[in-house]
């Protein structure tokens, strides 16, 4: 049976070499071309020697036509607003796209504008899928493009996701969702508070209440539970390389049951691959995600049962990032949602 081509857009980033990881141990596809407009020439092994003799390709220029001569599906792992047009060119030619930035992640246009910049493709976000499988598998295997969500959104929308509908939260009340993050969340650019001076043996938060991937949060919430929750998301730096784990405190308008809370949740996830539900008592850590496309997911009850948390953690880089943008590319292709995604997490 012969492979897919697909093709990397933006490739010299922790996303990129994420994804190469992945896609050279995938099963059904061939990784055909890697783009970067910093290293044009530059063999993946020189940038990335963990995929020597694994990833034997060279870095090209961005011609997004070139590129659409050599995969029928590709993955742009590009910065905000660079994406935009790229993947309308490539929609144009023909190709499937899982975009990694947030340019086709929105279905409000004004939303978007008003946290990232000027949309120059607003009839393509109609025609976008946003990319979590665990809430949205229907749509995806359908889709030409498919927004890639956000590593703390994903973290946050799959605890989250089954209980609010319950109706559950006192009436205006302000869900807390106290997130950290290692560093390579802020990618492998050059950048102060991500020096390992700076991040070792320290602890901060960043961006408090004004994080962008928060109204992105809200418009998901929004589409599973009919109306828009009040979040305040508040994330921090961990000193650590990898992984996400987000604390979510809910107020809750009567007594709760923890037999209520399970319920929810294994409906919603108890077939889902990528999702475990942890044992009452059993709340997740960093280690038991580092590496591979799992989610977990663990809750507790205060003892007044009008307090509810949920905690999940994910890697940022493969749930968050490259791991679910392959779950994505598998739907849309017809493959079995596992292929190329059953690394066991690493410990230590």
């Amino acid at each position: 049976m012969a492979k897919t081509k697909v093709a990397i857009i933006g490739a010299s980033g922790y996303t990129g070499v994420e994804l190469m990881r992945i896609l050279a141990g995938h099963p059904g596809v061939e990784l055909t071309a890697v783009t970067s407009r910093q290293h044009i020439g530059v063999a993946v092994t020189e940038l990335f020697p963990s995929l020597r003799e694994i990833v034997e390709l060279k870095f090209i220029d961005n011609q997004v036509d070139k590129i659409a001569d050599m995969a029928d599906l590709v993955f742009t792992a590009l910065p905000h607003k660079a994406a935009i047009e790229v993947v309308a060119e490539l929609y144009q030619a023909g190709k499937k796209v899982v975009d990694l930035s947030a340019d086709y992640r929105f279905r409000d246009l004004k939303l978007y504008e008003s946290w990232y910049q000027p949309h120059t493709r607003p009839e393509l976000l109609g025609k976008a899928v946003y990319g979590l499988p665990e809430l949205f598998r229907a749509e995806i295997p359908q889709a030409r493009i498919v927004g890639n969500p956000g590593c703390y959104p994903t973290s946050v929308i799959l605890p989250l996701a089954p209980i609010l509908p319950l109706n559950l939260i006192e009436r205006q009340a302000t869900i807390v969702i106290d997130a950290k993050s290692g560093t390579s969340g802020a990618g492998r650019g050059l950048n102060l508070g991500s020096l390992y001076c700076e991040v070792n043996e320290s602890f901060k938060p960043y961006k408090a209440g004004n994080h962008r991937h928060q109204p992105e949060m809200v418009e998901q919430l929004e589409r599973v539970a009919g109306s828009a929750p009040r979040l305040l998301f508040v994330p921090h730096l961990l000193p650590v390389n990898r992984g996400i784990l987000s604390s979510i405190y809910l107020p809750l308008s009567r007594e709760v049951t923890a037999a209520e809370i399970e319920d929810a949740l294994h409906q919603a996830y108890a077939a889902e691959t990528f999702v475990r539900l942890l044992p009452a008592g059993v709340l997740p850590t960093l280690n038991g995600v580092r590496g591979s496309n799992y989610c977990d997911i663990g809750y507790v009850l205060a003892a007044d049962k009008q307090s509810l948390i949920l905690f999940s953690a994910i890697d940022n880089l493969v749930k968050g990032a490259a791991g679910q943008a392959v779950q994505n590319m598998n739907l849309m292709l017809g493959l079995p949602e596992r292929a190329g995604l059953t690394t066991v997490s690493l410990l230590p």
